[in-house]
């Protein structure tokens, strides 16, 4: 892989040491007095709901984190972050739907939530499967869990579990998890605290069940430069680390040695609107950042990837994505999110998964960079052709190449004539990819959960139902 850094290693130590300082002095509101014990006895100090993190505290945790996260499908597939493979995963939890075909809008289903895996399935650059849409049609406390239910028959990948805020959440996803398998084997969870430097109660007591059940855990804030966080890069990357990092103490005094992946959603604010931006180039250099502390402390490292404000599949789409892959890719980040992702985050489309898998398949490409080495410099090769038929495409040396992928094959991308593209039917990109996710949704299936694992899903929403709508 390219080396290729934003910050040097003297920036990266001073973001670090700002970090200790904010925990330390200014540090984190729990509002939760049993966590606040919990990290007392620790060595924390409490002044009234704001808890100060001692540096030797915060390193001495950091330190038990393991260097991997692994999470298994129920294909038996399993994918490690931190192995050196960079890896994607989609955007989860989008409130709407977009449909490029007909130009319009609409709340997300749990129709969608199915459809969206099983598309998601088939997509070879999609690692990892977060549920994709917030389903409208389930009642707000239930939200979650029915994300977490309707994915997994419709999968074998590795699930990562929904973004869950309280720990009766966290104890009916567990259940479910564990019809798959082991849960600490096929289940990930993650919490985001509230920026700024805030952990709600009941985000505490989620922490605690988490780590209790030895569940690799993400800290996910999503501070937004200017508005949750300082608008300085430098200043709102320290405060996300901090936002990262208190959570990471708090499980690892709960559970140490509990495996924890880095994640950063940091973005910024549109000066002119106050909202947040996801596509603008700032939020590239960001996750860059993010990625270079993470790998500070050993951890892998997800962040920002395909991301954008843009409301449909045009120029703007195309370049703000492209570029906020591109950069931490090649920084070195463990996992991408975002595949999907459209309107920062409030929705997504089915055309805009295909095109991100292709998408995905250039990064890996860029990532791996190219060979420099007496069979690719091709000298004799080259003396060959010059002394024969002046034609490169007749030598195996150019078909061992086009083995090895030295040139990406795209399915989607336009790169035939103006004629041909015309005889074709002048299709957009985002027209060719909604047609293969129409193609994909008619013929992909997914092997079936068995029928008691089926009924037992229902038995543990109806459990949930009952215990958390109130």
């Amino acid at each position: 892989m390219p080396s290729f850094t934003f910050l040097s290693q003297q920036e990266v130590e001073a973001i670090h040491q700002a970090t200790l300082r904010i925990l330390n002095e200014t540090g984190v509101i729990l509002n939760h007095a049993g966590g606040r014990k919990i990290l007392q006895e620790a060595g924390a100090r409490v002044k009234n709901e704001r808890v100060q993190l001692p540096p030797e505290l915060v390193e001495k945790c950091i330190a038990q984190c393991p260097k991997t996260v692994t999470v298994h499908g129920r294909g038996k597939t399993g994918k490690t972050l931190g192995d050196g493979t960079l890896y994607f995963h989609n955007l989860g939890g989008a409130r709407d739907i977009f449909d490029i075909a007909s130009g319009t809008q609409r709340n997300a289903m749990t129709q969608d939530v199915k459809d969206a895996t099983r598309l998601l399935d088939a997509l070879p650059n999609c690692h990892t499967i977060t549920p994709f849409f917030t389903p409208s049609d389930v009642p707000g406390p239930l939200m979650s869990l029915a994300m977490y239910r309707h994915a997994l028959p419709h999968t074998t990948k590795p699930v990562h579990g929904p973004g869950v805020q309280y720990a009766g959440e966290v104890k009916f996803v567990l259940e479910m998890a564990a019809l798959l398998g082991t849960p600490r084997e096929v289940l990930t969870l993650a919490v985001s605290p509230v920026s700024p430097l805030t952990i709600p109660g009941h985000e505490v007591e989620a922490i605690i069940e988490i780590a209790r059940a030895g569940i690799a855990f993400g800290p996910l804030p999503c501070p937004t430069a200017g508005t949750t966080a300082p608008l300085s890069i430098a200043g709102a990357v320290a405060q996300q680390n901090a936002e990262v990092l208190a959570p990471l103490v708090l499980a690892q005094v709960v559970n140490p040695g509990l495996p924890i992946f880095y994640c950063g959603r940091l973005a910024m604010m549109e000066p002119r609107t106050g909202i947040s931006v996801w596509g603008g180039v700032e939020l590239a250099l960001a996750s860059a950042g993010t990625v270079q502390i993470g790998h500070r402390y050993g951890l892998p490292v997800n962040v920002y990837g395909f991301s954008t404000n843009a409301h449909t599949l045009d120029i703007q789409d195309g370049f703000e994505r492209g570029i906020n892959a591109a950069i931490p890719a090649l920084v070195g980040a463990d996992e991408l999110s975002g595949i999907g992702e459209m309107e920062a985050g409030v929705s997504g489309s089915y055309a805009q998964m295909v095109a991100d898998n292709e998408f995905a398949g250039s990064i890996q490409r860029l990532r791996r960079g190219f060979a420099v080495d007496a069979d690719s410099l091709a000298v004799e090769v080259i003396d060959t052709v010059m002394n024969g038929t002046h034609n490169f495409l007749g030598q195996k040396h150019t078909m061992k190449y086009l083995k090895a992928g030295e040139v990406f094959t795209t399915k989607l991308a336009e790169r035939g004539s103006w004629e041909q593209w015309e005889t074709a039917g002048k299709k957009t990109f985002g027209e060719r990819a909604q047609a293969e996710a129409e193609r994909i949704l008619r013929e992909h299936r997914v092997e079936p959960l068995e029928d008691a694992q089926e009924r037992e899903l229902d038995r543990i929403m109806a459990a949930a139902e009952k215990e958390l709508v109130k």
